[in-house]
Formats: structure tokens, C-alpha cells, sequence
């Protein structure tokens, strides 16, 4: 079966070469898609070299949801994959989260040994207690980018800034089975994480209390239907 693997890029230009080819080399017939979510150095120079891949760009930088979300929107094949463009994630991993598409519908992956500094883990680990806690979810990672669902669910997400932080839920909440499965957490080789904890954990305790009101305004589409 077809994948689309959507991949989001930010000032990532030392590593747009080495996530691409991986990926190519990883699932050869895939369909990559890569945002270039407004950055400013040379990454989208760097994307344009890769003629088989599907370009999007932006002006200006929307954010990681924006970019995984425009990229579900242009997939064309039946499964898709979401992973990061900082090169920690490992494509090997896609075959074994698209296996488990079998058994459930989303299929989220889980950094049981994560390769960030300490405070980053932390900070980490005490946002998705605070999640589970107050959203009722058994989901112990929900910041892994790397996930993988069937193109039909995409009608289910409601997208808003921060929405790829709650993609389980959202799923979750409409109906859909959800899993995690371990998988694969590597060191950065480039470049730096283009996010402070303070300023993702002020969004995630706003994101929150609206991620609470959606739950409970939720729109459950039937699996039978079809727009």
C-alpha cells in the first residue's frame, strides 16, 4: 500500500538532505511531502533540490500544526506517516507503525529513551501527566511526531494552532482506536530545537483548557461517512 510520508521543515538546512534521502531510501515508491514552514535560512533551496519530492511552502512561519496539517491535506495515498525534520526520528520505524494500521486506527510512536538534554525530558514528561490527567487519555507521549493513520481519519482533526500536541485525543474522542508503539529517538546531528520550554509550556496550559471545550463539542463522523 501507498504511503505519504509528511515531513514539516523549520531553518533545518543541514539536515533536509540527510532526512530526505533516508526516508527515499527507507520506503523507495513513497510519496514525500515536506513543508517549508517559513524559514530563513537555506532550506527551501535545499528542498528544491530534491526533484521527487512534494514542495509546500510558506511565507511566513505558521507553526508545526499548520505544516502537518497542509501536508495531510495534499496526501494523496491511503496511509500517512508524520515525522519531524531534525533528523531524530529513524524512517525504519514507518513500516512498523503503518504494520500496526491493521489493528487500530492512529498509531502514534513513543521516545522510551529519549536523546534530548534532561530539562527538555522533564518538562516533557510533566506535560503529558498533566494531559492524562485532565483529558483522561493513556497516551504517555504525545509530543513523538512520528504517527501514522489511514488519509480518511484526516476529515476527524479540527485544526488549530498546537493541534499536532493533541492529535490522540482528537482521534480518540471521535471514535477512533488509538496505540502507541516504541520506537526509535536519536541525537540531533544539526542545528537546535527551534522551541523554548517556557513558551511551549504557557501554549500547552492555554491549549488545554480549549483542548477540554472541543472534547465536549466534538462533531463524531460515522466511519461510513463520506464528503
Amino acid at each position: 500500500m501507498k504511503i505519504s510520508v509528511i515531513i514539516p521543515f523549520h531553518n533545518e538546512e543541514e539536515n533536509v538532505d540527510f532526512v530526505l534521502n533516508e526516508v527515499r531510501n527507507e520506503i523507495r515508491d513513497a510519496e514525500i511531502i515536506a513543508i517549508d514552514d517559513g524559514s530563513t535560512d537555506k532550506t527551501a533551496l535545499m528542498l528544491k533540490k530534491h526533484s521527487s519530492v512534494n514542495v509546500i511552502s510558506f511565507k511566513k512561519r505558521f507553526g508545526q500544526s499548520a505544516a502537518l496539517y497542509a501536508g495531510l491535506l495534499k496526501a494523496t495515498c491511503p496511509i500517512c506517516v508524520m515525522m519531524d525534520g531534525d533528523g531524530q526520528n529513524d524512517p525504519r520505524d514507518i513500516s512498523r507503525l503503518v504494520s500496526l494500521l491493521g489493528s487500530a486506527d492512529v498509531v502514534c510512536g513513543r521516545r522510551d529513551d529519549r536523546r534530548d538534554d534532561v530539562l527538555k525530558i522533564i518538562a516533557s514528561r510533566l506535560a503529558n501527566f498533566i494531559r492524562r490527567i485532565s483529558l483522561g487519555d493513556d497516551i504517555s507521549d504525545t509530543g513523538c511526531a512520528m504517527k501514522a493513520l489511514r488519509r480518511e481519519h484526516v476529515r476527524h482533526i479540527v485544526p488549530f494552532n498546537g493541534f499536532h500536541r493533541y492529535m490522540p485525543n482528537i482521534f480518540g474522542n471521535a471514535g477512533l482506536s488509538v496505540v502507541e508503539m516504541p520506537v526509535n529517538h536519536r541525537p540531533r546531528r544539526f542545528g537546535k530545537s527551534k522551541y523554548s520550554i517556557i513558551g511551549r509550556g504557557w501554549r500547552g496550559m492555554r491549549d488545554l483548557l480549549g483542548m477540554k471545550w472541543l472534547m465536549s463539542r466534538q462533531i463524531k463522523w460515522p466511519d461510513d461517512f463520506k464528503l
